[in-house]
């Protein structure tokens, strides 16, 4: 599969602290690429490293096959929303656009109507930036990065903040640009449970290192049944899960994920021998957050 970017050995310092540390990342043509990690595991710095507002201590970066001195040349494929749009907020949407193809150097701006269209912003008039929930100030950014018609769009938290509604916006804004227009997205968010219903491959980051690479086909196929159960003492519980060999989280006095593969009768009759009730059950597959925790070593017992 042809990659739209990839580094080796990346590293990038300020002053003693190391935030990223010899980091190896491919980003496949046409995949919606969900980066994952804590605050500080280095996403935001590798997003500014891919755009050219930093340079990296080592390592190499290449971009649509061009490393170096040509890298500038293929970030005009690039189009990218870092941190928060920055916007004009006493200029409507379409004199934000207008101003941007300005900057760009494309005095023509035949292309606004069509990118407000395809952001849902058509119908915004004269109504200024500033007035935008927040929702709208992220469209209309994703927005301008598409002002020069990139193939690769680069979002950095694009939900953060958001209502639901806002959220649902800018997942489907991301498909269609995705599907629709063929744009490669490399998205970092922290809410997995959103970054699970649109990746098709996932990077995780932690202490500046990629700890895995994997598309989402793969990473369903290896995520476990859960049983989540309601019990009279999670302790028993605990104790019998144990003898079993069976992995399990405690969520509370009374609750507690089971995973692996065991039959609910099974799992009946051995907690009622260590003396515990099985209240309620309900089978659900492990999400991305928990396989993250997982991935990081989180206390999980078995």
């Amino acid at each position: 599969m042809e990659n739209v970017f990839s580094a080796r050995c990346l590293t990038k310092s300020y002053g003693r602290s190391k935030v990223l540390s010899d980091l190896n990342i491919t980003i496949p043509k046409g995949s919606i690429y969900g980066l994952v990690g804590r605050n500080g595991a280095g996403k935001t710095t590798l997003i500014r490293l891919i755009c050219g507002l930093q340079l990296p201590d080592g390592g190499e970066l290449e971009l649509y096959g061009q490393t170096g001195k040509g890298l500038t040349r293929a970030r005009r494929r690039v189009g990218a929303v870092v941190e928060s749009p920055a916007l004009y907020g006493d200029m409507s949407a379409s004199d934000n656009l207008k101003h941007q193809f300005l900057v760009l150097g494309l005095p023509d701006h035949d292309r606004v109507p069509e990118l407000l269209k395809l952001v849902g912003l058509e119908n915004t008039g004269k109504k200024k930036a500033r007035t935008f929930s927040l929702g709208m100030k992220q469209r209309l950014g994703i927005a301008m990065a598409l002002a020069g018609d990139p193939d690769f769009l680069i979002l950095d938290e694009p939900a953060n903040g958001l209502d639901p509604e806002g959220i649902v916006e800018i997942r489907e804004l991301i498909l269609k640009l995705n599907r629709e227009n063929g744009v490669t997205v490399l998205v970092s968010s922290h809410i997995l449970d959103e970054l699970a219903r649109i990746a098709t491959h996932y990077g995780f980051l932690e202490g500046g290192r990629l700890i895995r690479e994997i598309d989402a086909k793969s990473l369903e196929s290896s995520l476990r049944r859960r049983l989540h159960v309601t019990v009279t003492d999670t302790a028993k519980m605990a104790a019998a899960l144990d003898g079993l060999g069976l992995a399990y989280t405690v969520l509370s006095d009374s609750e507690a994920d089971v995973y692996g593969d065991t039959s609910v009768t099974d799992l009946t009759l051995t907690l009622r021998a260590a003396g515990c009730d099985l209240l309620t059950v309900s089978e659900k597959n492990e999400t991305l957050e928990s396989y993250y925790i997982d991935l990081l070593g989180g206390e999980r017992h078995g």
